[in-house]
């Protein structure tokens, strides 16, 4: 294996980059500020194949590879992690689900809108009461005639509000525990679905958060991914792909940490000389750059194995666990190298501090990653 970049993908990642530079940079903080989810960027971000990054040109995707995919999802997350998170969300969660699992019908009908942007995605699996323990949900759907009538709710869905094509799981058997529920495909305007309340977020604030709410929803037989009782194996397995893109967003925001702190610590100046000269702040910034760099390479280890049509369970777990914790300590020493600037909106070190965390809870927290791990290790 190995992961220098070639020259197709040292495009795409010069190409990216600019387009976060210039797109997206001047706006962070009005978004942030606002909690405004930029809905007009979407169009940009799909002429840039953003929206169907993995997808087949087929259905209007880019075609590209996942170690590809990684590299989108960091350079947006170096810039906003906000905006990363978003096309993460929309790619590796609802428009992947899809992809994996639904029918051809499905596919044809659901996946063009969704790979060339034109539509946005929502996957909804956690719900008030069942987080981490996905096997405890709530939300049931019955079969009612020719079609299927859902109730309950989903919370902390990014795109809850705004998604046009929602994958939601429900309970088709409680008896069956988790082998009795089904994924279905849900789309914005269907009677019986609502939005709830949108979260007021610590970080990640220009992505959309919110509850969806279902009540007396009915959809049509045919809305059903693959067959009923088969939604919780995959959503382990969209879950298993979907932690790569977590820990690619997480390499993204630790490398715009670091890149903030190094910037800054070269230019700052106490006791007549730049803070970057003194031991302590070189010995921070040399183990972040190492950091960083390991927890790339774990990411696109598991995305190779994913290309490759291998299970990566215990390597998209790693990924995820690692990356998004050495995040964190970036980001923290990034707003400790800034000193009392750090503490403040005009330099980036504080959105970075407040976005990272949600790292180590998406798609599983960092608990969840260890058991995972764990899990893995002891049944090789």
């Amino acid at each position: 294996m190995d992961f220098r970049l070639n020259d197709e993908q040292t495009l795409l990642r010069k190409s990216v980059r600019e387009f976060a530079e210039t797109e997206m940079r001047p706006h962070i903080m009005a978004w942030d500020n606002a909690q405004h989810f930029p809905a007009e960027l979407l169009p940009k971000l799909a002429a840039l194949g953003l929206m169907g990054i993995q997808f087949p040109d087929s259905v209007g995707g880019a075609g590209l590879s996942g170690v590809d995919y990684c590299i989108c999802i960091e350079e947006l997350a170096r810039v906003d992690p906000s905006v990363s998170l978003s096309v993460a969300a929309h790619n590796g969660l609802g428009a992947a689900h899809i992809s994996m699992f639904a029918s051809d019908q499905l596919k044809a009908k659901f996946l063009p809108p969704l790979a060339r942007g034109e539509k946005l995605a929502a996957w909804g699996l956690t719900e008030p009461g069942s987080g981490s323990d996905a096997a405890a949900m709530r939300t049931a759907a019955v079969r009612d005639g020719d079609g299927w009538v859902i109730n309950g709710s989903k919370a902390f869905i990014t795109h809850g509000t705004s998604a046009h094509t929602m994958v939601v799981m429900a309970v088709t058997d409680r008896a069956k525990g988790s082998k009795g529920i089904s994924a279905f495909i849900v789309e914005r305007g269907t009677a019986g679905m609502t939005a709830g309340k949108k979260e007021d977020k610590l970080g990640m604030r220009a992505s959309e958060t919110s509850e969806v709410i279902f009540q007396n929803c009915r959809i049509p037989a045919s809305q059903l991914i693959g067959e009923e009782g088969q939604g919780f194996i995959q959503t382990l397995q969209v879950l298993d792909a979907g932690r790569i893109g977590i820990a690619a967003l997480a390499v993204g925001l630790a490398q715009g940490a670091f890149e903030a702190a190094r910037d800054y610590t070269a230019q700052r100046k106490q006791f007549g000389r730049a803070i970057g000269s003194f031991p302590s702040i070189r010995e921070r910034l040399s183990r972040h750059e190492a950091h960083v760099e390991s927890a790339r390479l774990l990411t696109y280890r598991a995305a190779w194995l994913k290309d490759q049509g291998r299970r990566m369970t215990l390597e998209s777990a790693m990924a995820k666990l690692f990356a998004s914790e050495i995040a964190v300590r970036a980001a923290e020493d990034c707003v400790q190298m800034h000193g009392g600037y750090g503490f403040v909106k005009d330099y980036p070190a504080e959105k970075f501090f407040r976005d990272v965390k949600l790292a180590t809870i998406g798609e599983g927290t960092s608990e969840v990653q260890r058991l995972v791990i764990a899990r893995q290790l002891l049944a090789a």
